[in-house]
């Protein structure tokens, strides 16, 4: 009995060592595999570095005002009889806005001007007879007083109704009317905008160091989404001689044409200044770039030293501006050097590429998508 158990025993031990160095070969075999076994090489877009010349520009955002805006008011208290503007409309200097109540101070001035009149009689007469001598000069002095009090309050009337008699201060656009035929109005309560909208004015601030490289006259460029597709150019006009201590800032100021009233006092809108010279720069896509917390790097394609085909190597840059789909690189790369576009994030230092730009993206300077 004692035999059978060591006979079965043994032969469960020959079985398992059989299976287990069947498996151990097994796992060597994979092993080998694997240490000889390299990783296909992933397929990318590329493009070649060039060199451009770009204007240098200054950007800011900016806000746009009235070169003359007003909310035209009531100088003095009075009755609304007589609106004279449609809401919307294009006027001129001087043209009649409203109206208001002056039947009394039409009275009173029919009354200033007759004792004008009288007096300017009585002081021709004393005129005359300080001629004759039969009058003292105290007379002709009383009577000339007299006459310019009287002028001065007939003045004084037609001021008032003047004042009543509300006129635009310069040609502009109107806006919103806020009164109504009837209403009594009470000083400065407001009437109308009032805006000229053509040129108009757009501020903006740059930083301290940037002020050595403005001028006035220097061309900026403005883009609303206001006006999309639209860019309206202008010049510097007025530089603050002073700077923000808080933001250590200069404000800018300068002058558009808006021929089609399509910006707006108020809005806010982009700036680009153009500088006078232009930079030559390198530029590259700007989904070349992999972006990273500890430096910004690209992938320069070269070839493999060992087997053929293509390797890819892990080159870190400084970047410039970025101006549509390309950035300017300030160090890093040399012109004419090979770097990858697309699909940079799937990348290593030292992995294999396959090149295939059939289905590169299209980059452009000025690119206008079709659904923006």
């Amino acid at each position: 009995m004692f035999k059978k158990i060591i006979i079965t025993a043994g032969g469960l031990l020959l079985i398992v060592g059989l299976l287990g160095g069947i498996k151990g070969m097994q796992i060597a075999a994979l092993i080998a595999s694997g240490a000889n076994a390299s990783m296909p090489p992933e397929v990318v877009t590329t493009i070649a570095v060039t060199e451009d010349r770009w204007e240098p520009t200054l950007k800011a955002v900016g806000s746009l005002t009235a070169v003359q805006g007003v909310t035209v008011a009531a100088e003095s208290p009075g009755k609304v009889v007589g609106i004279h503007f449609e809401p919307g409309a294009t006027v001129q200097a001087g043209d009649l806005l409203l109206q208001q109540d002056t039947s009394i101070e039409e009275a009173m001035l029919r009354s200033a001007e007759a004792s004008m009149a009288l007096a300017k009689v009585n002081l021709a007469r004393a005129q005359e007879l300080i001629g004759k001598a039969t009058i003292a000069q105290s007379e002709l002095d009383a009577a000339d007083a007299q006459f310019k009090q009287a002028q001065a309050q007939a003045d004084n009337v037609r001021a008032t109704i003047a004042k009543k008699t509300i006129r635009a201060p310069f040609s502009g656009r109107l806006g919103i009317r806020l009164v109504n035929l009837g209403q009594t109005l009470k000083e400065g309560e407001a009437i109308v905008s009032l805006q000229t909208l053509d040129p108009i004015f757009i501020n903006f601030t740059l930083p301290q160091q940037e002020l050595a490289r403005l001028n006035l006259d220097l061309t900026v460029r403005v883009t609303s989404d206001a006006a999309p597709g639209q860019t309206f150019e202008g010049k510097i006009t007025a530089i603050n001689p002073d700077v923000d201590a808080a933001t250590r800032n200069v404000r800018v100021q300068a002058t558009l044409a808006n021929p089609s009233a399509v910006l707006r006092p108020g809005m806010f809108a982009s700036v680009a200044v153009v500088l006078p010279t232009n930079d030559s720069v390198l530029i590259i896509p700007a989904t070349a770039v992999l972006y990273a917390p500890y430096g910004d790097s690209v992938f320069v394609v070269e070839d493999a030293k060992e087997g053929g085909g293509k390797v890819v190597r892990q080159q870190f840059v400084r970047l410039g501006v970025t101006r549509g789909d390309f950035v300017a690189v300030k160090s890093g790369l040399k012109a004419g050097e090979t770097v990858v576009t697309t699909g940079v994030f799937k990348l290593r230092n030292g992995a294999a590429v396959a090149v295939d730009n059939a289905l590169s993206p299209e980059f452009k300077l000025d690119p206008k998508p079709n659904d923006s």
